[in-house]
């Protein structure tokens, strides 16, 4: 299902790029909230034999998605500047992990409650009703460039390919979509594998029966999934206040952060299939370490992203970074990672083996 979601949400991105540099923004990203929630809640009624109805419904989330994730960024980057707009961005991104992690635990404890998966999908919707209603009554439509009229000269509205000409010719631009491919690369690579591998790596350690614990039961992938929230969590808050204490000393403290993250992160993502061998608890550390640093760089790069175009045009770059960061990294890297990958009977993990 997440192949679907994945491939919805690329197909949508440019969509929202275009329209949110254009309309209102508010309106657009209660339409899509709505949509969203409209969506999951009419999934939860599909029937088995209709199995293949409950796919595009879970591919159209990734529609609605796609609303608040191409938008939401520019509104927040046109309400607050400099060091307040890089924390309110902290916060925006801070719903990754904590929504990932409460909506596990929520979907797990109404399955439990009410003795019936669908339940799990008839929770959330009602939240994000309130939060579309919410928007619509509170939330102001920022004048676009509000928050750096002193700083950013406005340009009048251009074409759509005219945006991404322009936007494609910014250097900054385009290799931090690059980066940010490598990350999305990285974390679907680990989602995806880590969880079998450590499940592997017990087998061969332990010497036993690899029907004795199924990797079905979850477990890695459970223990893997609240590592991750965690992390995410605090690689947010770490690479906010990293570069928010870096930037007294100079201006390039956003992306000397963010490298020095990706670089060190990739140590210790190595490190995992060293511990493995003989220590699962040593190779779960280095995850910790590992994701906490890959994660420092969330909120920075969208800061980076607001400061580098013009606010006419961001919604479209945020839309194409999202594209690009898909596209080359998380849609095709698990698969990618399995082709290349040949496991013969755990031998990858013996110390004998060749």
């Amino acid at each position: 299902m997440k192949e679907f979601f994945i491939f919805s949400f690329m197909v949508a991105t440019p969509i929202f790029g275009f329209l949110g540099d254009r309309f209102n923004r508010k309106f657009i990203l209660s339409c899509g909230i709505f949509f969203w929630s409209a969506v999951t809640i009419t999934s939860s009624f599909i029937t088995k034999p209709n199995f293949w109805l409950l796919l595009f419904t879970r591919a159209l989330v990734g529609f609605g998605e796609a609303s608040y994730s191409t938008i939401a960024p520019t509104m927040i980057a046109d309400m607050f500047t400099k060091d307040t707009r890089t924390c309110m961005l902290c916060f925006f991104y801070l719903a990754i992990p904590l929504g990932s992690g409460l909506g596990y635990i929520l979907g797990s404890s109404v399955t439990q409650a009410a003795g019936d998966w669908h339940w799990a999908l008839r929770v959330t919707p009602a939240m994000g009703l309130t939060a579309g209603t919410l928007i619509i009554l509170l939330v102001p439509e920022p004048k676009r460039g509000a928050a750096d009229q002193h700083t950013v000269k406005l340009r009048a509205g251009t074409s759509w390919s005219r945006d991404m000409k322009a936007v494609i010719k910014i250097p900054s631009f385009v290799f931090l979509s690059l980066a940010s491919a490598s990350v999305a690369f990285a974390t679907g690579v680990l989602g995806m594998w880590i969880p079998l591998y450590l499940f592997r790596a017990e087998v061969v350690q332990k010497h036993i029966e690899p029907c004795t614990r199924e990797p079905c039961s979850g477990r890695d992938s459970l223990i893997f999934g609240i590592i991750t929230c965690i992390t995410g969590f605090l690689g947010l808050i770490l690479g906010v206040a990293a570069t928010r204490w870096y930037r007294t000393k100079t201006a390039r403290s956003d992306p000397l952060v963010c490298a020095f993250g990706m670089l060190s992160s990739s140590i210790f993502i190595s490190l995992i299939f060293v511990f493995a061998r003989f220590s699962i608890l040593g190779a779960y550390i280095c995850i910790f370490i590992g994701e906490t640093l890959l994660f420092l760089n969330w909120a920075i790069t969208a800061d980076i992203l607001m400061y580098v175009v013009i606010p006419t045009r961001r919604s479209t770059a945020v839309a194409l970074q999202s594209f690009t960061s898909h596209l080359l990294g998380d849609a095709g890297s698990p698969y990618l990672i399995g082709v290349v990958s040949t496991p013969r009977n755990f031998e990858f993990l013996n110390d004998n083996s060749p």
